[in-house]
């Protein structure tokens, strides 16, 4: 036996040969465009029956009369509460997209994850992200174009100040529920605060932590744009009961799959290509105008100049 030959009889097995007999531990597709979509869960849902919801409201409030100023019963000012004729009516929006995936690659590479499992969970995941940013942004129905004109409050020296959200609270001070905010934003506030000795407390919600200004919790979104290093911050107030802001979404959908969300096999074509059209119907009203105001030309940069 050459020194060769004993050379390589005392070699062990390599890592790049040894792999060929392991198997390695595969996790499912990640996409870092998946966020939490705290609105989406904070929002009250309002089922729509026929895709259309009316906000009738009082034509108005100063004309309804009464009196507390005598005794007399006799002279009792009679009233009535007249109706708008015809309220606002918001429609469901629909965002959809056809997903398609060959039989070839649904049969053979499934193991060990279902690949038109991954396929729709990951284009479900996009259509959601989508929802979130029309229930902001939506040039009919989104929350940034259905604020009041006398809802909207300027900060004083462009980054968020604690007198700012202040003020944006006394435009919404019936029972706010929450700040919808940039992270950027957030963070910007949070300096702010801490730079004048008022750091923020924070607050626990669905196991995650969020700042808070006067106990209302600053709900972060990267829905609310950033452009030229400015952004907004918006206060809702929420529910039917509150007169507030409500999500709206279709019910009993065909092949639904959660609320307003359907998906439905729509065949295989002669190419083999297996079609599904993924549905999410939905659309949000605000009930009156002081259920939500916003913050406008909000600097997030850290080293805007105060002067």
């Amino acid at each position: 036996m050459t020194e060769s030959d004993i050379h390589q009889a005392h070699t062990a097995l390599g890592d790049v040969a040894a792999r060929t007999l392991s198997n390695a531990t595969k996790t499912v597709p990640m996409m870092g465009t998946i966020t939490p979509r705290w609105l989406v869960h904070l929002l009250p849902w309002v089922p729509v029956e026929a895709g259309i919801y009316r906000v009738n409201k009082v034509k108005s409030e100063t004309s309804i009369a009464v009196d507390c100023s005598s005794l007399d019963e006799k002279v009792l000012p009679q009233t009535y509460v007249d109706y708008e004729e015809w309220g606002r009516e918001y429609r469901l929006n629909a965002v959809n997209t056809v997903l398609d995936v060959h039989t070839r690659v649904a049969d053979l590479y499934s193991s060990p994850h279902n690949q038109i499992h991954e396929q729709l969970r990951l284009t479900i995941e996009t259509v959601k992200e989508r929802q979130e940013s029309e229930l902001i942004n939506n040039a009919e129905y989104g929350l940034l174009n259905n604020v009041a004109d006398s809802q909207k409050v300027q900060t004083r020296n462009g980054a968020p100040t604690p007198d700012d959200l202040d003020e944006l609270i006394s435009k919404v001070w019936k029972e706010p529920a929450f700040f919808l905010a940039h992270p950027r934003a957030i963070a910007a506030f949070g300096r702010e605060a801490t730079r004048r000795g008022t750091p923020p407390p924070t607050l626990s919600l669905f196991g995650s932590q969020f700042v808070t200004w006067r106990g209302i919790p600053l709900i972060p979104t990267d829905k609310l744009k950033v452009t030229n290093e400015t952004t907004n911050i918006l206060l809702l107030r929420t529910g039917e009961s509150r007169q507030g802001v409500v999500g709206l979404y279709q019910p009993n959908l065909t092949d639904e799959l959660s609320m307003g969300l359907s998906v439905r096999f729509m065949g295989i074509n002669h190419k083999a290509i297996a079609s599904y059209l993924v549905s999410l119907y939905c659309s949000l009203a605000v009930l009156t105008e002081d259920a939500i105001g916003v913050l406008e030309n909000v600097a997030v940069d850290q080293y805007y100049d105060y002067k």
